[in-house]
C-alpha cells in the first residue's frame, strides 16, 4: 500500500476557539472546511499538511471510543520548522499572545538546536525547531 496523502484528525472542546487560536498564530485555513461548529481545518507548511480539528462529539463517532484527556498525557507532538532562532522567538510570541501555553521556553538544547514547545488550548502538543 502506498498512501498518496496524509492528514491529522484531532478532537477539541470548542471548534470556534480552536479556529481563532490557529488563525492567530498564522496557520492557513483549509477553505471549505471551516464553516461548521463540528470542524475547523488548516494547512501547515510548504506541503500543505492538513490538520482537522473536530468537536469531541463529532470525533467520537468514527473512532467509536472516547477522546484522550490531554491534561496528564500526550497523544503526539507535531514539529514546526523555523528558519532561524529569531523566527522561533517570533513564533513563541505569537503563540503566547494567542493564548497557547509554552511549557518549554525558547532555548538552545544541544549543539545547533534551538526551539520551544507549546500546547494549544486543548492540550495538543507542538514544538518549533531550528537547527
Amino acid at each position: 500500500m502506498q498512501p498518496t496523502k496524509i492528514w491529522a484528525n484531532l478532537a477539541v472542546k470548542d471548534v470556534e476557539h480552536t479556529r481563532k487560536f490557529y488563525t492567530a498564530i498564522g496557520f492557513t485555513s483549509n477553505e471549505g472546511r471551516n464553516k461548521t461548529n463540528e470542524l475547523t481545518s488548516f494547512k501547515i507548511g510548504d506541503n500543505g499538511f492538513v490538520v482537522h480539528f473536530f468537536s469531541h462529539d463529532h470525533f467520537k463517532d468514527p473512532v467509536n471510543t472516547g477522546t484522550a484527556d490531554l491534561s496528564g498525557s500526550n497523544e503526539i507532538m507535531f514539529t514546526l520548522w523555523a528558519d532561524s532562532r529569531e523566527e522561533a522567538d517570533a513564533w513563541a510570541t505569537e503563540v503566547r499572545n494567542a493564548g497557547g501555553n509554552i511549557f518549554s521556553q525558547p532555548a538552545e538544547f544541544g549543539a545547533g538546536y534551538y526551539g520551544f514547545s507549546f500546547e494549544d488550548p486543548d492540550g495538543h502538543k507542538w514544538n518549533v525547531f531550528n537547527m
